[in-house]
């Protein structure tokens, strides 16, 4: 029998910038990054999990809001065939690439 979820867990999360922006996205489309979901897993007695807010000290806000973006572009393509890759900046390229590797993305 699979557990549930306790119900004091609130289905969206907020993500906080370095530069103190926040986006406020759903728990499932969050924790497809990795280190965003160990963040938020009870079981490793994290303050986020209390909290429900993860504060990303090396990530700008532009940056994380493509970050959200792609996460919610996951989620909403995950079992479908041939999606179109998403639209990225050039000069984003980077730095996106940088906070995916560091969320495990």
């Amino acid at each position: 029998m699979a557990e549930k979820e306790p119900s004091n867990k609130s289905e969206y999360v907020t993500l906080v910038s370095n530069d103190g922006f926040e986006f406020v996205i759903k728990r499932s489309c969050a924790n497809i990054a990795g280190t965003i979901e160990r963040m938020l897993n009870p079981d490793h007695n994290f303050a986020e999990a209390v909290s429900g807010k993860c504060h990303f000290e090396n990530i700008n806000g532009v940056i994380l809001e493509k970050v959200c973006e792609y996460l919610y572009y996951h989620e909403k393509n995950k079992d479908q065939k041939d999606v179109p890759d998403m639209e990225i900046p050039a000069e984003l390229c980077l730095e996106v690439l940088m906070a995916a590797d560091y969320l495990s993305v």
